[in-house]
């Protein structure tokens, strides 16, 4: 397994969401088939809001596969669903979904629904053949099985004895009485408000003790006095049967309520609150019963399994077409994952690639590089592809830069080694929100105690923004590093996962934060085997050649053992790394040449594999330590398996469990066993049977068989020390057996993996057009080469090698002929074109770079050009700066890269006239849109067209909501700054929410103004111009060309109800936008005169309406984690003690990356900061 297994001492049901639901469709274009996939799902509410979200006119096909490891998460949906379809009430469908105590009615009709699901669950035949099937399918028979086994508790728990019911419920009273006392003023709802969410914490905190005093969302008495029954579906989880609903479970955190808080002059009631999520509500399951009954519904698809295993299962079937690939479907299962036959075959047509894949919070559970892990292999090579990833939780010191240290790595060369990137890393900014967040981060006063920062990333394939590299993708250079740098790179990486598992790196390194990291330290994620798949990952990307992946390997190997020591964890973990290596075709180790001898548990053995699997079994006595402490006291460690004898000891981290008994049917010459699950869990009696791969030699060859040991503990974290040494003793161990002890100790051959290449990209189909790539000088080698810095840690430079072989170049370029210098110029965020004498060659590198710091490499001799720029992103010239906001054209779909689309039929309205307290949020909101940078670059009139777009939003908003000028004003000039032309209008006809991004977006229209268009308007433009209401904005010339490069985006982001043509403008001429000189039409007519309504409305706008296009603007937000945003210079601390300066903090001369107090503090830290100051 590639997460840590953690012991479970306290189980938590997460019945309903954690935050607010969002779209998963934003990022694709609206005409492109959905085919999405939800690890970690969780309640349905991303489902509902997606659906929600489709325009009314929309038919492309959408295509959910839900994915969750606790099976009655997934009954719960399913149940959701089905009473949606049948069109019981939306009152009844909420008191039986959100409410953990039911009245007798909603009890009455959630039996009789169960009962109708058993039915027609009673097999996978019998369910497709049901009405429910046309959308609600199984991804496997295992999956359908558990969701039955849930219904049908459901249906019995009215019949168990007085005594079982009321254990049950006095779980529950206990629970709610815990709540009520420690965490009565939980405000995770108010997350939903966004910019508004200082208004909510009164009524969310009433609404969240309301719901945990009386099990209901009921505010008037005889509501709630009538629910005295227990909601079987909050009783039966994975934690089994009793109260595991986790502590912060929240019925109105998945609605968004911005708008309710907005437009509401008066305090909000409890009353209001919940009718408002109830509202929503109701607007979800409308969408989902029309699309159930149309000719095409949605499609949703249940998956039972950890969300890696799955992944695994996916990957595999895609590859190879295995239904069946032998991977348990969790930890403390042993069922394995078996594909349904009718699902994924052409006829059932259940993806395995997908082109959306959200995450979750999984980045919390399992680590992010393990979610990256597992998900990219089955994320489609189209350009449009997106992966969400999510963290809630607040581990370290600075919340707003954990993301990037949970890579380990600089985020570039991650998008260098993986294939994705973060879109906001490449454009610098972002039109999801997260002000709010750092808001409640700045007022949160227990700095010591773990906390929530809600981190959204949306990734991307890294070429996926420039247009002319997606329609080229075959063409696209494969990045190829040095073999000892790329060595050293990934020994940095493997240092940096685990180096504060040997306790004198944890201790150096959290001296600031030590409570923290103590209380912190279980919430370990990675294995050896996490870090082996993901080099694999980057092998399969990369393509190396078997000499420079060997050389790669021996100097990663080489380091690992120039740090030998008995001090180091490494050490300990060397053979469980080997291995994994191993096993996984990437690395022998040298010692793998020795066949380890036929005897002790090998002799009799035919032939002895390089990799044996050990099965232990642990007596359920020798787990009394763990099980009869309190949770509070053990928490939740990771655990693990050693093999140990006199002089040597050895740990394997990747370890799998579950309860029952472990039958052995093999023989002494080819030994088997079978395991018999015991069904009850934990309420038997069953020992626990634990297994993990291990190199065969250090059972035969390192010490006499005899010797030897297999051992099953607890990880020395530091918050297990604390708690379990005076338990377990210092080496942690719950139970040991003598290898040769074959009761308890099965040794096994393990079959190798299958090593199989995932397929090449596939080249996006496009219309050939004048921005097709250009190769008249030669040819180019298919891979770049990447060079690093001297400390391996940073990209420098990228070198494209073209040989010239084209005649007429030869001549111009050769040392006989005209020695004729190429010019270099960047035509886009990733192609460079060299021009030789007017021979044309176009290089495509597989990341954006700075084409104006391009060096060349000319070689007349040997004739060949090197062209050498180094990478880009936010805040460094060129890349995505030259269109940071594109439009793309994959397969003839449109859709906005940088900028997600909106329907705007469905966010609702902000009343500036009737809103409370506006004054308080919005412009703090709007201005938050810019960083600390560019606020100090605004002060000091200095040029940066995104601030100086940022500075005009900024006004647009705060002039159009009325704030500025104290009457709204709607109608926007954009002139010219030198000439004093007019070239566009922007009309604002209402100011909505962008509920699931927590900002706001002015619905509107724009007019691109030529001089064959103003001759016909000449006597309604006049009037605009000269209307008290309209609004002149001067812009410099650098600002108007990122305006029109922008219009294209937030033209396509709203489009629902118009296609583009076959005579649209953009298709013909392969150019969004059309043009980005003064006085030009940056846009296609495509869209011109439609969805006009809000300029028919106003007489003054009404004439104007056939010429204009609609549009949603929103604030374009600094990246928190690139950029310092909204913090206060004078309140930095100190990074060593924590306190302000003496009298002001100082910032490091060398990396201007850290502050000190004081030269005292500067010097206590220069030991351990000294590796680590580059500038």
């Amino acid at each position: 397994m590639s997460n840590l297994l953690a012991w479970p001492s306290k189980y938590f049901f997460y019945a309903i969401g954690n935050t607010s639901a969002v779209s998963l469709t934003v990022d694709l274009s609206i005409d492109e088939p959905a085919r999405m996939l939800l690890l970690g799902c969780g309640d349905p509410r991303n489902v509902l809001y997606t659906i929600f979200t489709e325009p009314q006119n929309s038919h492309r096909a959408l295509d959910f596969t839900c994915c969750d490891f606790d099976p009655a998460v997934l009954a719960r949906n399913v149940l959701l669903f089905t009473m949606i379809a049948d069109d019981l009430s939306s009152a009844t469908i909420w008191n039986i979904f959100f409410h953990f105590r039911l009245d007798k009615v909603s009890h009455s009709t959630l039996v009789e629904q169960c009962k109708k699901l058993i039915e027609l669950s009673e097999t996978p035949k019998k369910w497709n053949a049901s009405p429910y099937a046309s959308s609600l399918r199984m991804c496997t028979d295992y999956s359908l099985a558990e969701l039955r086994r849930h219904w049908m508790l459901y249906v019995d728990m009215q019949g168990l004895p007085k005594s079982r019911l009321a254990a049950i419920s006095d779980a529950f009273e206990r629970q709610s009485k815990r709540n009520l006392k420690k965490y009565s003023a939980n405000l995770s709802a108010s997350r939903s408000l966004g910019p508004i969410w200082f208004r909510g914490g009164n009524v969310v905190s009433e609404s969240f003790r309301n719901f945990w005093k009386n099990g209901v969302t009921f505010v008037d008495g005889k509501s709630i006095t009538s629910a005295t029954l227990l909601n079987p579906t909050f009783v039966y989880s994975l934690g089994g049967e009793g109260c595991s609903l986790h502590y912060g479970t929240d019925p109105l955190i998945p609605f968004h309520l911005a708008p309710l808080f907005a437009n509401t002059k008066g305090a909000v009631s409890t009353s209001e609150f919940v009718k408002a999520a109830k509202a929503e509500f109701t607007d979800w399951c409308l969408s989902y019963r029309k699309s159930y009954i149309s000719s095409s519904p949605a499609i949703v698809r249940f998956f039972v399994g950890e969300a890696t295993a799955v992944c695994r299962s996916l990957h595999m079937f895609h590859n190879a077409g295995t239904l069946k690939l032998g991977v348990p479907v969790a930890q403390w299962k042993t069922q394995v994952i078996q594909l349904n036959k009718d699902e994924y075959t052409v006829s059932g047509g259940a993806p395995a690639s997908f082109n959306v894949i959200h995450t979750s919070n999984l980045e919390d559970h399992i680590g992010l590089l393990n979610v990256l892990i597992a998900s990219i292999p089955l994320l489609s090579q189209e350009a449009s592809s997106v992966l969400y990833a999510e963290s809630l939780l607040f581990l370290g010191q600075d919340a707003t830069k954990e993301f990037t240290e949970h890579l380990h790595a600089d985020p570039t060369i991650i998008a260098f080694l993986l294939g994705l990137c973060p879109v906001d890393y490449l454009c610098g900014f972002a039109t999801r929100s997260n002000t709010h967040e750092l808001m409640l981060l700045m007022g949160h006063k227990k700095k010591e105690t773990v906390t929530q920062f809600h981190q959204v990333t949306t990734w991307k394939w890294s070429t996926s923004g420039d247009i002319i590299a997606c329609r080229n993708a075959g063409s696209v250079l494969v990045p190829m590093f040095d073999p000892n740098q790329l060595g050293t790179l990934l020994y940095d990486i493997y240092q940096s996962i685990f180096e504060q598992e040997t306790s004198k790196s944890f201790w150096a390194a959290n001296q600031a934060n030590l409570g923290k990291a103590i209380a912190v330290s279980n919430l370990a994620h990675y294995t050896r085997e996490a870090f082996v798949l993901f080099i694999k990952l980057i092998k399969d990307r990369l393509r190396p050649t078997n000499g420079a992946w060997s050389a790669v390997m021996q100097r990663f190997i080489s380091l690992q053992l120039g740090a030998w020591s008995i001090e180091s964890m490494n050490t300990l973990y060397y053979q469980d790394l080997c291995a994994h290596l191993k096993h996984n075709g990437l690395y022998t180790a040298e010692f793998f040449l020795m066949k380890a001898s036929k005897t002790g548990r090998f002799s009799g053995w035919d032939t002895v594999p390089d990799i044996v699997r050990i099965i232990l079994v642990v007596p359920r006595e020798r787990l009394a330590v763990l099980r009869n402490s309190k949770a509070e006291e053990v928490g939740t460690p990771p655990l693990h398996c050693d093999i140990f004898g006199r002089r040597s000891l050895n740990i394997f981290s990747s370890i799998h469990v579950a309860l029952g008994r472990v039958i052995s049917v093999g023989t002494k010459l080819r030994p088997q066993v079978i395991f018999e699950e015991d069904i009850k869990g934990w309420a038997g009696d069953s020992p626990l049977v634990v297994s993990f791969t291990a190199p065969a030699l250090l059972l035969s060859d390192l010490e006499p068989p005899e010797a030897l040991s297999i051992g099953f503990g607890v990880r020395n974290t530091p918050a297990a020390c604390q708690t379990l040494i005076k338990k377990l003793g210092y080496e942690l161990r719950l139970f040991s057996a003598k290898l040769m002890d074959e009761s308890l100790v099965h040794v096994l051959p393990e079959s190798p993996l299958p090593s199989r290449y995932r397929s090449e990209p596939v080249p996006l189909s496009a219309v050939q057009t004048q921005i097709s790539m250009l190769s008249q000088i030669g040819k180019c080698d298919t891979t770049t080469s990447v060079e690093l810095d001297e400390q391996c840690e940073l990209i420098t430079a990228l070198v494209a090698h073209m040989s010239v072989t084209d005649e007429d170049s030869l001549h111009l370029f050769s040392s006989e002929g005209s020695k004729v210098v190429p010019e270099i110029t960047q035509i886009s965020p990733c192609i460079i074109r060299v021009n030789l004498g007017g021979r044309i060659q176009d290089v495509a590198f597989p990341f954006p770079v700075i084409g104006s710091a391009h060096r060349l490499r000319l070689a007349r001799k040997s004739q060949y050009i090197e062209v050498i720029v180094p990478p880009s992103r936010s805040l460094k010239p060129d890349g995505m700066k030259i269109n940071p906001y594109p439009v793309i054209n994959a397969k003839g779909h449109l859709y906005p890269w940088s900028i997600h689309r909106v329907n705007l039929s469905t966010s609702p309205i902000l009343d500036v006239k009737k809103a409370g307290k506006l004054d308080q949020w919005f412009k703090p909101h709007v201005g938050s849109m810019m960083s600390n940078r560019e606020r100090s670059l605004r002060k000091k009139q200095q040029d940066d067209p995104l601030m100086f777009v940022k500075d005009t939003l900024n006004s647009i908003f705060s002039y159009a909501s009325g704030l500025q000028s104290g009457s709204v004003q709607r109608v926007f000039l954009f002139t010219d700054r030198e000439t004093h032309n007019c070239d566009t209008i922007l009309f604002i006809s209402s100011i909505k929410f962008d509920l699931a991004s927590h900002t706001i977006i002015c619905d509107g229209y724009v007019l691109p103004l030529t001089e064959n268009l103003l001759m016909k308007i000449a006597e309604p433009f006049g009037k605009i111009v000269h209307d008290k209401e309209t609004t002149n904005f001067s812009l410099p010339d650098g600002e108007m060309k990122q305006w029109k490069q922008l219009l294209p985006a937030v033209v396509e982001r709203c489009r629902h109800s118009w296609t583009h043509g076959p005579n649209c403008e953009y298709m013909s001429s392969g150019v969004i936008p059309l043009a980005e000189d003064m006085e030009a039409d940056p846009l296609c007519s495509c869209g011109r005169g439609n969805d006009v309504e809000g300029m028919l409305a106003i007489p003054l706008w009404r004439k104007l309406a056939p010429y204009v296009t609609r549009i949603a603007l929103s604030p374009l937000f600094a990246v928190s984690y690139l950029e310092a945003v909204g913090r206060d210079p004078e309140a930095r601390k100190c990074s060593v003690c924590r306190r302000k300066g003496k009298p002001r903090v100082k910032e490091c001369t060398g990396c201007r990356k850290v502050r000190y107090c004081s030269p005292e503090c500067q010097k206590n830290d220069w030991k351990t900061h000294k590796a680590k100051c580059k500038p």
